[in-house]
């Protein structure tokens, strides 16, 4: 596995892409990785890419949660059951878990602004980076995926967004622990009776020492990997972007201003892509045609200062998302839901699942109203990511032209400066 060699020049990488994972730097929300933090510690840390800190932290949770019955104790104060609550806590752990989640809170609060520093620093270093790496056991390297289509993933199994962009670690760690946590609380006998109506069958059945875990873990699994995809694809259009200027802006290119001569023989092809594999893919067939470097010219667009989007898309990743406040208040809500359900007549599961939703669709309206986003969504259309030049001989243009088309330009035309 090669790493950056210690004598490098460079002092900070914003990534690195390895067998097992892609580790980056980018902006975090110092509060939304302390909260993560306060819901179950060791998920703010997987935020910030801390792996080894996390896993500790989580499964020291999980084992002193147990120990004390902390989650019975928070059900039963909820319930209004205070003495039940107060005997159902054991004194034997109560002082060992509050210092593990005050110095979770703190600890990824701190490293969070840390790592914020170092990736302004890493940023203005500008340092190249590695985008494929491959050996014995893996293959990785940057490409770009739909955030949503990340989260969808982790909806459906706590683990498998973060699988689909390629971290490892975090993918396999919340896959395990939510597989037995879930068996742990009876969840899955829980939903099918619950979707059978026997609903205090259900709640007979499920463990609400176990079961109270599962909405910290299962909302900020969909929300990590969420935001992971926003990160990955702004870094490969970061890294793309620095590839074009190294390779396909030379001195030498000649730009289409006036005729170039008097036979006519030669013409430029213009088009336009977003920044993806396909536009490497286009580029290098190009070369293949006998085309030289020197007289292909690529320029990544600088986009101009947008409003925060409700949608993070594959081709549109602000970063900063309005869907920070909807999964707090998702989290909190579905948490309460789910003590509640226990006294409620649905259970459980679908209080839940209420909850889960109510909190995120009143998150959601707070941020529009705070951000003023219910106006001013006029730009809707996507924007030129990268715009490609050729120069070429007349009877290379149709080549060069099909070749673009199919690796999905988003536009073609020729330009043919002979023309009167």
């Amino acid at each position: 596995m090669d790493r950056p060699q210690l004598n490098s020049p460079v002092r900070r990488y914003k990534a690195y892409v390895g067998t097992l994972g892609t580790t980056q730097l980018y902006l975090r929300n110092p509060f939304m990785v302390a909260f993560a933090s306060l819901a179950f510690p060791g998920i703010g840390h997987f935020m910030l890419d801390k792996y080894l800190r996390g896993y500790l932290l989580f499964v020291w949770e999980l084992y002193v949660n147990f120990n004390t019955h902390i989650n019975l104790a928070i059900l039963y104060s909820f319930i209004g059951e205070f003495q039940m609550a107060k005997d159902v806590l054991n004194i034997n752990w109560v002082l060992l878990y509050l210092p593990t989640l005050i110095f979770s809170i703190w600890d990824s609060y701190r490293s969070a602004v840390d790592l914020n520093h170092q990736y302004i620093l890493a940023a203005r270093e500008d340092a190249e980076i590695r985008v494929f790496n491959i050996d014995s056991i893996e293959i990785n390297y940057l490409d770009k995926r739909t955030p949503w289509n990340a989260a969808i993933w982790s909806a459906m199994m706590p683990g498998l967004g973060q699988l689909l962009i390629h971290r490892v670690p975090a993918a396999f760690f919340l896959i395990v622990m939510f597989i037995f946590i879930a068996q742990m609380a009876k969840l899955l006998p829980g939903i099918h009776y619950t979707l059978l109506g026997q609903f205090d069958y259900a709640k007979s059945i499920i463990n609400p020492q176990w079961f109270l875990n599962l909405p910290s873990i299962y909302l900020f699994s969909i929300y990590g990997a969420y935001i992971s995809t926003v990160a990955h694809n702004n870094l490969f259009d970061w890294e793309q972007s620095k590839f074009l200027k190294k390779n396909y802006q030379h001195h030498n290119f000649n730009m289409p201003f006036k005729k170039v001569n008097e036979s006519g023989e030669r013409m430029y092809v213009v088009s336009t892509f977003d920044h993806s594999n396909y536009l490497e893919l286009a580029i290098t067939a190009i070369q293949m045609k006998g085309i030289a470097k020197e007289k292909i010219l690529g320029v990544s667009m600088d986009k101009r200062g947008e409003g925060r989007k409700l949608f993070d898309t594959i081709h549109s990743s602000d970063g900063l998302s309005l869907l920070d406040l909807p999964f707090v208040f998702a989290t909190l809500f579905c948490l309460f839901g789910s003590i509640y359900g226990f006294i409620l007549t649905w259970g459980p599961v679908l209080w839940g699942i209420i909850g889960l939703f109510v909190g995120f669709g009143l998150g959601l309206i707070i941020k529009l109203i705070s951000t003023k986003k219910y106006t001013n969504r006029e730009n809707k259309l996507k924007a030129t990511e990268v715009v490609l030049i050729i120069e070429c001989k007349e009877t290379q243009a149709e080549i060069v032209m099909d070749l673009l088309w199919e690796n999905h330009a988003l536009g073609v035309r020729k330009l043919d400066l002979n023309i009167a």
